[in-house]
Formats: structure tokens, sequence, C-alpha cells
């Protein structure tokens, strides 16, 4: 069973810069984007920035020169360094795999997500 584990929230001042790391377990067979989502309460979770095996990253435009989405294919792990943190980013920040599986003769799409880890940014 795959499990993603994120760590590296917290408390963090405006203008702040934090961290976040994502690790997976178990079987994942052909990843195809690696991605970072936030979510605040009664609002629907919207993407932050993915990245692609190949290293092809796609940002957010709020996020685009603040934030940097870095993967580690060998350990299964992913990152999100952010910087110049502003209020309106606290958020619940998830990690997201999407991922092929072959099931017989054909391959299937699935998507993981971690539990999230809070980042709150105080003015």
């Amino acid at each position: 069973q795959v499990q993603l584990v994120e760590s590296g929230g917290g408390l963090v001042q405006v203008g702040g810069s934090l961290r976040l790391s994502c690790v997976a377990s178990g079987s994942i067979d052909r990843i195809t984007t690696t991605g970072w989502y936030r979510q605040t309460p009664g609002n629907q979770r919207e993407l932050v920035a993915t990245i692609t095996p190949a290293g092809s990253t796609e940002y957010a435009h709020s996020v685009q020169g603040r934030f940097t989405i870095s993967s580690d294919i060998a350990k299964t792990a992913a990152y999100l360094e952010m910087n110049s943190l502003r209020p309106e980013e606290s958020a619940v920040y998830y990690c997201h795999i999407q991922a092929l599986r072959p099931e017989g003769s054909r391959w299937n799409l699935y998507y993981y997500w971690g539990q999230g880890t809070q980042v709150t940014v105080s003015s």
C-alpha cells in the first residue's frame, strides 16, 4: 500500500520561508507527476506546483518566482521550497503523486495523497 508522508509545515512570519518534504513508501510503478496542493477551510484544494520525472515543472501563478518544487525519484521524495510567504498562503499543504500501475495488459492511472501538513503564516 502506498503512503505519502509530508513534513516541514509550521508557523512562520510574513516573508519567511519553509521547506516541505514528502516521502512515499510502498510500491509505485511509474510516477507521471508529483505535486503539491493546498486547501483552506471551505475552499477547494488548489494546485501549487507539479513536477514530472523528467524535471518539467508547473506553478500556480501566485507562487511563481517564490516557490520551488523538486523531487528525488530514487528516494521517491518531493520537496517544496517556499519563500516570501504571505498570510493568505496559510493552508494545509498536501503531497500528491499520479502514477501508472500495470493491471493485466493495461496501465491504469492512480492518485495518491498524503495526510497534509499545516502551514501558518502570521502577519
